[in-house]
């Protein structure tokens, strides 16, 4: 296994990548030629939709997308994700350590605590890694089992166990499926690309929301705990008494809310970008798009088990399907209005971007952005 960091520090990560692969659930069976097969046609299936995405969204070029594709098993997943919250979190983790202390007592609780925490952490990944189909990771150091775009880009992962459980699960045509889900991914693969400050510009803000965390560090490691006890079944009310609060709303100062409304509003654009350009370019190129989107949508609505719920809420996982309902109608309107051309400024700058509020109100963002100067 490749090491994530020499020292644990608060967390350790290895141990976390060690968890959350031996415990990760097994994928569909299928034959070793049947998933080699799987693999090679998610790869043609993710150059086509690279095609359709760009005509369609009108963004970015073949050169722009350098960023490598990754077809990646649920362990694989686990790893990629590992590495980028190792980087995102380095900063508030180095805090934490700060608050703690150096003395001899403090180190070796801080060992035992990176160890404990380390095993939660691999618990949930574990735990998410059998429901993402599809990930553009934007934020882990290039490595050889991690390569990047020669710019800095990310790299998008598709992880096929996944694709083919959910696949059968619906009872849908698998080709078509695969070119459904690779549209969606490939969209938020060219945003990246083609907006080349957008990388820096969300790593920016999710700097700016750690930097001004000030919680006690057990606090924010109990939440992750209380996480993982539901995960094990130790919580199965949790959902009905936690306050409703996720891991990211527990951390809040009133400067962090302001950044995260920047943040959530920018995730409610990319999700429902996404989501939107799957829906216009899939009846075109998905013979059967109809049936698999009302499946999905059903599967989406109707969520899992009461321990899935718990751990949705904890995780803020909730947020995320608001988001792309959200962002979706954003984007519809505004095309609707403006036109491609007319939406694409919103890729201009980060001054561009739409605010919370203007999510919720597509008009205020139009008239906003497109005013006409006055005479």
């Amino acid at each position: 296994m490749t090491s994530i960091g020499a020292n644990p520090g608060m967390v350790d990560w290895n141990l976390a990548v060690a968890t959350a692969t031996r415990l990760v659930r097994p994928g569909p069976e299928v034959s070793r030629d049947e998933a080699r097969a799987v693999v090679a046609e998610l790869r043609r299936r993710a150059k086509s939709a690279e095609e359709h995405v760009r005509g369609f969204t009108r963004m970015g070029t073949e050169e722009t997308h350098d960023t490598p594709l990754l077809v990646v098993d649920r362990p694989g997943w686990v790893r990629a994700n590992v590495a980028g919250f190792r980087e995102l979190l380095k900063p508030l983790l180095e805090k934490m350590q700060e608050r703690r202390g150096s003395g001899p007592g403090n180190a070796v609780l801080g060992a035992v605590g990176g160890k404990v925490t380390g095993v939660e952490l691999g618990m949930l990944l574990s735990f998410l890694s059998s429901r993402v189909l599809g990930q553009y990771e934007t934020f882990a150091p290039a490595t050889r089992e991690l390569p990047a775009g020669a710019n800095g880009g990310g790299r998008l992962l598709l992880v096929a166990p996944n694709i083919v459980h959910v696949e059968r699960e619906l009872d849908v045509q698998p080709h078509d499926f695969r070119l459904w889900v690779t549209l969606h991914e490939e969209t938020h693969r060219t945003q990246f690309t083609a907006v080349p400050w957008l990388r820096d510009h969300i790593e920016g803000e999710i700097q700016s929301f750690l930097a001004e965390t000030d919680v006690d560090p057990m606090t924010v490691l109990e939440r992750i705990r209380e996480a993982a006890q539901s995960l094990a079944g130790g919580r199965p009310d949790a959902e009905e008494d936690d306050g409703g609060r996720s891991l990211v709303e527990l951390v809040q100062t009133p400067a962090q809310r302001e950044v995260l409304g920047r943040i959530t509003a920018v995730m409610s654009l990319l999700e429902g970008h996404a989501d939107y350009v799957m829906d216009g370019v899939g009846p075109e190129v998905v013979p059967s798009v109809e049936e698999i989107r009302e499946k999905f949508q059903q599967r989406r609505a109707k969520g899992a088990s009461r321990l899935d719920m718990a751990l949705r809420k904890l995780l803020g996982l909730d947020a995320k399907l608001r988001q792309y309902r959200d962002g979706e109608r954003f984007v519809r309107a505004v095309v609707d209005e403006c036109g491609m051309d007319g939406f694409n400024r919103v890729w201009t700058s980060p001054n561009t971007l739409p605010t919370k509020s203007e999510i919720a109100k597509p008009a205020d963002w139009i008239a906003r952005v497109h005013r006409k100067p006055e005479a």
